[in-house]
């Protein structure tokens, strides 16, 4: 159910978007006008192009990559036509929309071109990063960023050091004429490419010294072509070969004595890059919402028109009369919209807390590890039914549905791993905060489970909360007797999406 009075109506059921949809001057109409052109959009110039640059790949020639045909002139219209930060305010180049109008419709670019989409994944919240640490740098960059004219990348990840940032080697000195980098990051999305004349890499590099870890860590804007055009000592060593997203290069780069320039404060890198990785991990989700409603969308079409069974001495029957296969797409529907319902309630939820809600504060940063890891779960697991629906036509090349397979693994990989989503989740959001985003969490749902019409979900929901709670108190008891409390957090984070998917069925 991907149509735009289908998601009018979720946003409508999210708590809070009433009062932010008329804060923002924005009605229904305007709101349906938007879904409708972005999934027009989606299907007439980004479907196209997501299949071909699965065939075609990337390449390095002459040390710069070249992307599929086709990328330069997409990026710049969807710049034109203001889809690449739409939530940025106006005077930044955005078009002052709220977050949860972006999660509503992102989804359908996600859902067509992937790959493509990774080249707008770090503008976005490098605008948003930019402009919270140096105005100055601001004017210049986001304006651009949000236009298609420039693209940013996120560089934190070096050959020794992926998740654990703590050991990044990568060094910024500082000289007459500023600072220089230099050191090699890896896993670097759209790190080189030809889709825009200038790119900027929000880079970590170490300041301080080794022993003092993620404390010795600031923050850089380091671009790769100076004011004059020249190259700025960065370069690309080589793009990966992957299982999926083949039309993202996934660059290894090198800076050598790069000009860099400081952004916020020295030795604060780690903690102002959490402004640009928590829109990313926001925008995991909504990547697993858009493979989720293609596969879905692409299931149910193709179980309409494929003729299978039924009696021998007549037609054959279309699948979709078959039980088991309503059942089929009944489970990739349900967990597509719960998901979506989940997308909607943090985006809303991340609106408000930037206007001083210091509740939704607490109650986003409990759901955020929840939406980009099961983002991710649900993505891989709807277009693997998916695939199941089409039977060996799916596993095929002749159907896009396995290619959204291999394009949603990476989901719960990059952006932080499911095993640190779930360390993140039992120490930072339940123990430091002893236990303030549950008790939000709690709250909210119970409120909505108690008025929900169908009393069988609401009872099954409602247990789930309670049995949410019982293991909440046991980890939060000081004589817990947990020998490794780490062991138990990959199930706390399945039992808060248990729970919190409980809540959402209540809502749909």
């Amino acid at each position: 159910m991907n149509n735009a009075k289908h998601i009018i109506h979720m946003l409508q059921a999210t708590p809070g978007w009433g009062g932010l949809s008329s804060a923002y001057g924005i009605d229904d109409d305007t709101v349906e006008a938007i879904i409708e052109e972005a999934s027009r959009f989606a299907a007439d110039r980004l479907r196209p192009l997501g299949r071909a640059a699965d065939s075609a790949g990337c390449r390095i020639v002459s040390g710069r990559v070249i992307t599929p045909e086709g990328y330069r002139d997409a990026y710049a219209h969807m710049g034109r036509d203001g889809w690449l930060a739409m939530d940025l305010p106006e005077a930044l180049g955005g078009q002052g929309l709220p977050t949860a109008i972006h999660a509503a419709v992102s989804p359908f670019f996600e859902a067509e071109a992937m790959a493509f989409m990774m080249s707008a994944g770090a503008s976005r919240p490098a605008c948003c990063l930019i402009a919270s640490l140096n105005p100055e740098v601001a004017a210049e960059w986001t304006p651009r960023l949000a236009a298609g004219e420039w693209a940013a990348s996120i560089c934190i990840s070096e050959p020794d050091a992926g998740s654990d940032v703590g050991r990044i080697r990568t060094r910024a000195t500082q000289d007459d004429d500023g600072w220089r980098i230099d050191g090699v990051k890896c896993w670097i999305s759209f790190g080189d490419h030809d889709v825009t004349d200038r790119i900027g890499h929000c880079l970590l590099a170490r300041t301080g010294q080794v022993e003092e870890g993620v404390r010795g860590l600031s923050l850089f804007l380091v671009p790769d072509r100076l004011e004059d055009g020249t190259r700025n000592g960065v370069s690309v060593s080589r793009i990966e070969e992957k299982m999926g997203l083949h039309g993202s290069p996934t660059c290894v780069m090198a800076f050598e004595g790069a000009r860099g320039i400081l952004l916020g404060e020295p030795g604060r890198g780690i903690q102002q890059m959490f402004t640009m990785i928590e829109l990313m991990r926001l925008q995991t989700a909504c990547q697993g919402l858009g493979v989720s409603q293609r596969a879905t969308e692409m299931a149910t079409e193709y179980a309409k028109e494929r003729r299978q069974g039924g009696r021998p001495d007549a037609p054959a029957v279309t699948i979709i009369e078959h039980a088991d296969v309503r059942r089929q797409l009944t489970v990739l529907a349900s967990a597509t919209e719960i998901l979506r319902a989940v997308v909607f309630e943090l985006a809303v939820l991340l609106d408000l807390a930037k206007s001083g809600d210091a509740s939704a504060g607490e109650l986003s940063a409990f759901l955020l590890p929840l939406a980009k890891n099961f983002g991710g779960e649900t993505a891989f697991s709807v277009a693997s039914g998916a695939l199941q629906v089409f039977g060996g036509a799916g596993y095929t090349r002749e159907w896009p549905v396995e290619q959204l397979l291999r394009d949603a693994r990476v989901i719960t990989i990059y952006e932080g791993a499911t095993g640190i989503q779930a360390q993140d989740f039992l120490h930072r959001r339940l123990l430091r905060s002893n236990g303030a985003g549950l008790a939000a969490m709690h709250k909210r749902a119970a409120a909505e489970i108690e008025h929900c019409p169908d009393a069988e979900a609401a009872a099954a929901a409602a247990d789930l909360l309670r049995r949410l709670d019982v293991l909440s108190g046991k980890l939060l008891a000081p004589d817990a007797g947990i020998a490794s409390p780490d062991l138990a957090a990959d199930g706390y984070l399945r039992a808060g999406w248990a729970a919190v998917s409980g809540w959402m069925a209540c809502r749909l």
